[in-house]
């Protein structure tokens, strides 16, 4: 199968990681969740909006996973294009045992996503010191504050190198690949309107401006980047445009983001 080609069905992004979000060719902005799996259990990391509920939930159950083994939701901020469905996790998985994992001061904001009978399933990753053990395999949760909201984390699977990195490494994606790399000229090119290698669509001014309108100031998204650059990530999983999992693509999208200007106010101060 074409991993560039088939969006219907779940895609694998590393071992026990599927990408289960939503194709949409008329959208600049393609909305990533993914699915965690471990053994008969899973997680779900940002799991879409409520529109796109069962095009999801489709996906998790073509990949084996039903929704009584959907352990835990993790919500890396609360924005309605990755939380609108939260509700409808919790009324289809019908598990007592749910856990919903975020920040405290994203809680605040996620509770009014779902009734208040299931608020006891809220639960603050700072609790258990920013780390979750899923059945022997270990999870990070490394705080990203205000890229962009004040609550934000990303979180690493140890287990395989993944970074889910939710708006960060996002892209508006006017051509959408769900794999995406870069060749060498990329690297050192900054003619992003002139290809000198004729390629028909440069990803990056989208994934720049998307830093830039979304992200609140450059200081913010600098500081999330020297955070990031010190982890041994093999793979960038966004809940926006494209995934990347070559080495020196990764080191290259950390070092351009970290020094990148005009992002948010500071693009108007």
């Amino acid at each position: 199968m074409d991993i560039n080609g088939n969006y219907n069905r779940p895609v694998k992004v590393a071992d026990g990681i599927f990408w289960i979000g939503v194709y949409e060719p008329e959208a600049n902005l393609h909305c990533n969740a993914y699915l965690l799996v471990e053994g008969e259990h899973a997680l779900i990391i940002d799991g879409g909006s409520r529109p796109d509920f069962a095009n999801i939930m489709m996906k998790i159950l073509q990949a084996g996973v039903q929704p009584q083994k959907i352990a835990g939701l993790i919500y890396q901020h609360y924005d309605p294009d990755l939380c609108g469905s939260l509700s409808n996790y919790i009324d289809l998985c019908d598990n007592k045992d749910l856990k919903i994992y975020s920040k405290a001061s994203n809680n605040m904001f996620l509770r009014y996503y779902f009734e208040k009978s299931h608020h006891a399933k809220l639960t603050d990753i700072g609790v258990s010191n920013y780390e979750l053990d899923f059945y022997g395999r270990r999870l990070k949760f490394i705080k990203t504050p205000y890229t962009h909201a004040a609550g934000s984390f990303v979180t690493f699977d140890e287990l395989t190198g993944t970074l889910f990195t939710s708006d960060l490494f996002g892209s508006f994606s006017q051509k959408w690949r769900l794999f995406e790399e870069f060749n060498d000229g990329c690297l050192t090119c900054n003619e992003y309107g002139n290809c000198p290698n004729h390629v028909d669509y440069c990803p990056l001014p989208d994934l720049i401006s998307f830093h830039q309108h979304v992200m609140p100031c450059n200081k913010s998204l600098s500081y999330s980047m020297g955070l990031l650059e010190k982890l041994p990530v093999k793979i960038i999983a966004p809940q926006h445009g494209s995934v990347y999992n070559k080495k020196r693509d990764i080191a290259f999208l950390i070092s351009l983001l970290k020094d990148l200007k005009e992002v948010g106010m500071d693009a108007i101060a």
